[in-house]
């Protein structure tokens, strides 16, 4: 997928890592809400690489995990405006990483100065690349 755009090629890891990054998120989400919506199966026991979302999440589950797919697929929409250069694409991404940014925040101002941070910073470094005017320029 050669593009003519020379502000995309300059810039052409960046932009795979990126729309790798929201389809590895959508899968994530998805699995987080097949989890909630269905325990109880073996996809259980990936709940001790965070047990901390189990404790929060399990006894909502019902209530939050269709919100978790509906998260999957609104990533997986970003990913293919993502890779098919679209404004919409590039506009959904940014929205989706200035809420994390925001939840990231949030969890920095409860006290969780690690998680929040480096959700900061991950974020943050995200939403600057994407901000810059030369990749938004990339995006018809």
């Amino acid at each position: 997928m050669h593009s003519a755009n020379p502000n995309r090629s300059a810039h052409r890891p960046a932009w795979i890592a990126i729309g790798i990054f929201l389809l590895f998120a959508a899968c994530m989400a998805a699995l987080a809400g097949s989890m909630l919506l269905w325990p109880g199966t073996t996809l259980d026991q990936l709940w001790t690489l965070n047990p901390i979302a189990q404790q929060l999440l399990t006894p909502i589950g019902r209530s939050v995990g269709p919100i978790f797919l509906l998260l999957s697929v609104t990533l997986l929409i970003a990913v293919a405006g993502w890779f098919q250069s679209r404004l919409w694409g590039w506009r959904l991404a940014v929205v989706i990483l200035s809420v994390q940014f925001a939840g990231d925040f949030i969890n920095l101002l409860r006290g969780e100065l690690l998680r929040g941070g480096i959700g900061i910073l991950v974020a943050g470094a995200l939403l600057y690349f994407l901000l810059r005017s030369n990749i938004r320029a990339s995006f018809h």
